[in-house]
C-alpha cells in the first residue's frame, strides 16, 4: 500500500490505518525504538505509543514523507521513554554514550519556548547541510550512529570497517561538525 493511501486512511479515521502502518513500517519503528530502549516490551509499548501519536497528528498534519514522519515520532517517543525511565540514575548505556559523544559539537541552547524551537530548527537545518556535503559512507555512519542509535559494532559491520576505523571516522566527523557549526554561528 502506498504511503498516500495510508495517510488517506488516517484522514478518514479508518482504524485500518494503524494496521497498514504496522504492516509497512512496524519493523522500522521497532528498530528505532529498540536501538534506544534495548528492551522488547518497552519497544512494543513505544511502537504502540508512536501509532497513537500518529493517529492524533493526522489530521491536521499531512506529512510529506510518511516514513520520516514515523521515524521522528518513534525516535522522540523512545528518547522520552528512556529519559523518564533513567531519570536520576547513573548512565553508562548506549544513549548516554551517544549523548556524551555529541556533547562537544552540538550546542545546548539553554533557552525555552519559541526561541528554543527556532534555534533547534536552525541547528537541524545546519546539520542537514553539513551531512549533505559528506560522502555516502560518512553520512551513513553519522546518521546510523546518532539518529538511529545503532551500536558502533553494527554500524561498522554494515560499512565493512573495523570499530577503530569507525570511532576515528566519527571523531573526525564530530570535529568537522563543530567547526561547521561555529562557522554558521551556532556554537556558543
Amino acid at each position: 500500500m502506498e504511503d498516500s493511501e495510508i495517510i488517506a486512511l488516517y484522514w478518514t479515521r479508518s482504524e485500518s490505518a494503524i494496521a497498514r502502518t504496522d504492516e509497512k513500517y512496524g519493523g522500522y519503528c521497532r528498530a528505532i525504538a529498540y536501538n534506544i530502549l534495548e528492551n522488547r516490551e518497552d519497544t512494543e509499548e513505544c511502537t504502540n505509543d508512536t501509532y497513537f501519536k500518529v493517529w492524533t497528528a493526522i489530521p491536521p498534519q499531512k506529512p510529506g514523507i510518511f516514513r520520516a514522519f514515523l521515524g521522528k515520532i518513534a525516535r522522540n517517543t523512545a528518547l522520552n521513554r528512556y529519559e523518564r525511565d533513567h531519570a536520576g540514575k547513573r548512565g553508562g548505556g548506549e544513549v548516554e554514550i551517544l549523548l556524551s559523544e555529541l556533547e562537544g559539537c552540538i550546542p545546548d541552547t539553554g533557552t525555552s519556548g519559541v526561541e528554543e524551537e527556532c534555534e533547534a530548527s536552525e541547528l537541524s537545518e545546519a546539520v542537514t547541510r553539513f551531512l549533505s556535503q559528506r560522502d555516502e559512507q560518512s553520512r551513513g555512519l553519522f546518521i546510523r550512529r546518532y539518529w538511529y542509535a545503532e551500536r558502533l559494532s553494527a554500524v561498522c559491520q554494515r560499512y565493512g570497517i573495523s570499530e577503530s576505523q569507525g570511532k576515528s571516522a566519527l571523531y573526525r566527523l564530530r570535529g568537522r561538525l563543530k567547526k561547521f557549526l561555529e562557522k554558521e554561528g551556532l556554537m556558543i
